[in-house]
């Protein structure tokens, strides 16, 4: 079977036997899912189990600590299916990104970084939703409403803390620290491993179009459903 850019692999089996470029950048999408959603759920979600103010509040929180280890379950297990030996889906061999460099020690860091971290994967999920790598596509539909989960899930914890007295200078605390680190989440503009995910279908728009979906959608719940401020853009990593 001839792969061309913008054709359909329906199998990892065709994947492995067409060009490696295409199986490189797969493999690329595939290795960063894995080792970040497991970091992320590690430094995040598990700990803020036991920062949850409320037993209604722990089971939420185990929930999205569930589905963040589970995303990373369906990534390494596609992963494998790939022939990517299991050591390149870890953090001795892929550095975590640097948004889970924060030190979380307070519930309502956790809520905000669900709204600010959760809102980049959704944007990028999307982009996957239409890839021409069939069963990639399949897993970020699978995940997709998960993520939209993590993200309602800040937002309703984050408005119950804004009704505290003390809530909207703690949140708006948070966001100064953790906005300015969400510069780098999209890439560096005019990005080769970007324009290669193009190339082959395999994701659908610029980093610095997504960058800027996301500073667009962050302002409108930050600045006009809170009524707090955003420390800077992000439209530009």
């Amino acid at each position: 079977m001839s792969i061309a850019p913008g054709s359909e692999v329906h199998t990892c089996e065709e994947l492995l036997a067409g060009p490696e470029e295409f199986r490189i950048a797969v493999e690329k999408i595939v290795i960063s899912h894995a080792v970040n959603e497991y970091y992320g759920a590690q430094v995040f979600d598990e700990p803020a189990v036991a920062l949850a103010p409320s037993p209604y509040a722990k089971w939420l929180a185990c929930r999205v600590a569930m589905e963040e280890y589970g995303h990373h379950v369906r990534f390494s297990d596609l992963g494998e299916e790939l022939q990517i030996a299991p050591e390149r889906m870890t953090t001795q061999h892929k550095q975590p990104l640097s948004i889970f460099a924060f030190d979380l020690n307070s519930w309502t860091e956790f809520c905000v970084i669900k709204i600010l971290a959760d809102m980049a994967e959704v944007i990028q999920v999307e982009d996957l939703i239409r890839c021409t790598f069939v069963p990639l596509r399949k897993l970020a539909r699978m995940t997709m409403p998960e993520e939209k989960f993590h993200v309602q899930f800040g937002l309703d914890f984050t408005e119950e803390i804004l009704q505290t007295e003390s809530g909207p200078q703690d949140v708006q605390n948070v966001v100064n620290r953790y906005y300015p680190m969400m510069r780098k989440f999209f890439g560096r503009p005019n990005s080769e491993n970007n324009r290669i995910y193009r190339k082959w279908g395999i994701k659908q728009r610029t980093n610095e179009a997504m960058a800027e979906d996301y500073a667009n959608r962050i302002e409108e719940v930050i600045v006009n459903r809170f009524g707090l401020s955003l420390p800077e853009s992000v439209a530009t990593p």
